[in-house]
C-alpha cells in the first residue's frame, strides 16, 4: 500500500512527466518530500506560482507535451489563476496540481482554504477535487488524458492533504475514457469534398491559419496543400511559424496589428479558408467588414468556435492535420500567379514601417536578433509593443519556435514562460523579449534562473514607458499620457546582478551586435537591457471598430 503523494508520483511517471514546477508549503510537504527521493522528475522552485504556470506553459507550447506545476493551498493556489487562464486561451495542454486542505475542513473557512475548483471551472477545461484515495490514479489518468486530447487545455486537480496522505492500492488505469467525450471527430467527407470544389472554382483564395495547425503539429500538410493549389497563407498571433516566413505564399500576419497587404488580402479574397483558427476579435476588426467577398470554410476541432462570430458557409469540424490530409486529395494544382503577383504589388505599397531615428528601433534590433541566433531559437515574447514588433520582423521559420500570451494578452509571460522552454529544450538557444513594463512583473524568477542555471537571454526593449498602452493615448486622446510613464527608475542590470545573472547594457546603435554576441557566449541567463526610442510604436494598427484595411500607419493620422 502507498500512500498518496507515492500514488500521484507514479501516476505522473506514467504520464512522462520529466519536470515540476512549483512551490511549496505545508498542504504540499508530503509530495515534495516523496518527489525529493525520485530520480526522474525534477522538481523546479520558481519564485511566485504564477511563474510556475507559465513555466509549465512555455515548456507544453514548445515540447508538445503536457506541462506541470504544482503549489499549495489558498494563495498559493490562486496565484496559478492568471497562468491557468493564459493557457486556457490558447488551448495548451496543461495540469495544475493544487493542494488543499483536509477533506474534512472543506468549506468551513479552514487557514488558506481556497474553492479552487469553483474557481477555475470557467478557465479549465475540465477540474477535479479528489476526495477518496481509490479515485487519484483514475482522476491523474483522466486529467492528462482530458488535457492532451482533442482541443487542449489545461485541466486542474485539487489534492486534499488527507488524500494525499491516506494509503491505497494505487493502481493505474491502462486508459480511460469520458461518457460523452470524443477525443477525435470523425470528419464529414461531403463537406470536404464541398470545401475542395470552392477552392478550386476560386480565383483569389487564401488560407487563413491559426494555432490550432501548431497544436495538431500539421505545418507539413498545410505547407504541402498551400504549395500544390498555389495558396496564399496568412496567419494569426498564435500561427506564427506555420508557414516559413521567407515562402513566397507566406503573406504575414493578419489583424490589428498585422502587415497591412494580409488585411488587404484577406478583404479582396473570393474564398477564405480558416484553418485552426477561431476569428478572434483582434483579427477580424468590424465583423461586416472582415472578408466580405469571401465563401469562408472553416475549419476547427472544437465545434463551439464553428460560427461564434463569423458566419462561415461551410463548417468543417475535425483535426487540422487529417482534414488538410484528406484536403491534399480532392484540390487541384492551379496557377494563381495573378493572385499571388496582386499580393506582392500590396507588399510594395504598403510594407510593415521601418522608422529610423538616431536611438535604436525595434525592428534593427530583432534583425539583429535574428541575425546572430540562427534559424533554430525559440522566442518568448511578453505583450505589448515588444509582442508585435516580434511578430513581426523576427520571421519564424517554424512552429513551436515562438510563444507569447495570446488570448489574454498576459504581461509577465515571457521570462517564466522562456524558462519553461528551456527546461523543455536543453540545448536551444531561447530568448525572452519584454518591455520594461512587462519584464518588472515576473521579474523574480531571475532567481529561478540563476539558482538552475537556466540559459535564458533576457532582452528588454526599454522605453521607461507603457507604450500600448500610451500608443492608444497618443493616437486616441490627444497625447494624454495618464499612468503609462515608468520613469526609468530601475537599473535593470544592477538588478539582474543582485540575482546573480550577468547583465549588459546597451545604449547606442553600434553597441548593439556586440552585446548580443557577448549575450550568446555566456552559459546560463543573461539579461541585455537596450535602451530604444520612447516614442516608436506598432503601426500599422486597426482602430476598434473599423474594417482591418482601414488601418492606421502614423499615430497622426486618427481623425475620429
Amino acid at each position: 500500500m502507498k500512500n498518496g503523494a507515492q500514488i500521484l508520483v507514479e501516476c505522473l511517471k506514467k504520464e512522462g512527466v520529466d519536470v515540476i514546477f512549483g512551490y511549496p508549503g505545508a498542504r504540499t510537504l508530503l509530495l515534495h518530500d516523496t518527489l525529493m527521493d525520485d530520480p526522474d522528475i525534477s522538481h523546479i522552485l520558481v519564485r511566485h506560482e504564477q511563474g510556475a504556470a507559465h513555466a509549465a506553459d512555455g515548456y507544453a507550447r514548445t515540447t508538445g507535451k503536457v506541462g506541470v506545476c504544482l503549489t499549495t493551498s489558498g494563495p498559493g493556489a490562486t496565484n496559478l489563476v492568471t497562468g491557468i487562464a493564459t493557457a486556457y486561451m490558447d488551448s495548451v495542454p496543461m495540469v495544475a496540481l493544487t493542494c488543499q486542505v483536509t477533506t474534512a475542513d472543506i468549506g468551513n473557512d479552514a487557514f488558506q482554504e481556497a474553492d479552487m475548483t469553483g474557481i477555475t471551472r470557467p478557465i479549465t477545461k475540465h477540474n477535479y477535487v479528489v476526495t477518496d484515495i481509490e479515485d487519484l490514479a483514475r482522476i491523474v489518468r483522466e486529467a492528462f488524458y482530458v488535457a492532451r486530447t482533442r482541443r487542449p487545455g489545461p485541466v486542474l486537480i485539487d489534492l486534499p492533504s488527507d488524500v494525499l496522505a491516506a494509503r491505497g492500492a494505487g493502481e493505474i488505469p491502462e486508459s480511460v475514457s469520458r461518457r460523452g467525450y470524443q477525443e477525435m471527430p470523425t470528419l464529414n467527407l461531403k463537406q470536404l469534398k464541398a470545401a475542395a470544389d470552392l477552392i478550386n472554382k476560386a480565383k483569389r483564395p487564401l488560407i487563413y491559419a491559426g494555432g490550432g495547425i501548431v497544436l495538431s503539429n500539421s505545418q507539413s500538410r498545410l505547407r504541402a496543400l498551400a504549395d500544390k493549389a498555389q495558396l496564399p497563407v496568412t496567419h494569426t498571433l498564435m500561427g506564427l511559424g506555420v508557414m516559413d516566413a521567407t515562402s513566397p505564399l507566406s503573406v504575414g500576419m493578419l489583424g490589428m496589428y498585422g502587415a497591412w497587404y494580409a488585411n488587404k488580402a484577406v478583404h479582396e479574397c473570393d474564398c477564405l479558408i480558416a484553418i485552426g483558427a477561431r476569428f478572434d476579435d483582434r483579427v477580424t476588426g468590424r465583423i461586416d467588414g472582415f472578408a466580405p467577398n469571401a465563401r469562408i470554410i472553416q475549419i476547427d476541432i472544437d465545434p463551439a468556435t464553428i460560427r461564434k462570430t463569423v458566419q462561415v458557409h461551410l463548417p468543417i469540424v475535425g483535426d487540422a492535420g487529417e482534414a488538410m490530409e484528406k484536403l491534399l486529395e480532392l484540390v487541384e494544382a492551379k496557377d494563381r500567379s495573378g493572385w499571388l503577383e496582386q499580393i506582392c504589388a500590396w507588399k510594395e505599397e504598403a510594407p510593415l514601417p521601418r522608422p529610423q531615428s538616431e536611438q535604436l528601433m525595434p525592428h534593427e534590433i530583432m534583425e539583429a536578433l535574428r541575425a546572430v541566433a540562427g534559424d533554430t531559437p525559440v522566442v518568448a515574447s511578453d505583450v505589448g509593443l515588444s509582442q508585435m514588433w516580434t511578430a513581426n520582423f523576427f520571421q519564424f521559420h517554424e512552429p513551436r519556435h515562438y510563444i507569447t500570451s495570446g488570448g489574454l494578452g498576459t504581461m509577465g509571460y515571457a521570462l517564466p514562460a522562456a524558462m519553461g522552454a528551456a527546461v523543455g529544450n536543453p540545448g536551444r538557444l531561447v530568448f525572452a523579449i519584454n518591455g520594461d513594463g512587462a519584464f518588472q512583473m515576473n521579474v523574480q524568477e531571475l532567481a529561478t534562473c540563476s539558482q538552475y542555471n537556466i540559459p535564458v537571454k533576457v532582452i528588454i526593449l526599454n522605453n521607461g514607458k507603457l507604450g500600448m498602452v500610451r500608443q492608444f493615448q497618443r493616437v486616441f486622446l490627444k497625447k494624454r499620457y495618464s499612468a503609462t510613464d515608468l520613469g526609468g527608475h530601475v537599473d535593470f542590470c544592477m538588478v539582474a546582478r543582485g540575482f546573480q545573472v550577468a547583465a549588459l547594457k546597451v545604449t547606442r546603435k553600434e553597441e548593439l551586435v556586440h552585446a548580443l554576441n557577448k549575450a550568446m557566449e555566456i552559459e546560463g541567463p543573461v539579461v541585455v537591457d537596450i535602451d530604444i526610442d520612447p516614442d516608436c510604436y506598432s503601426f500599422p494598427m486597426v482602430p476598434p471598430g473599423k474594417k482591418t484595411v482601414e488601418a492606421l500607419f502614423d499615430p497622426d493620422e486618427w481623425q475620429g
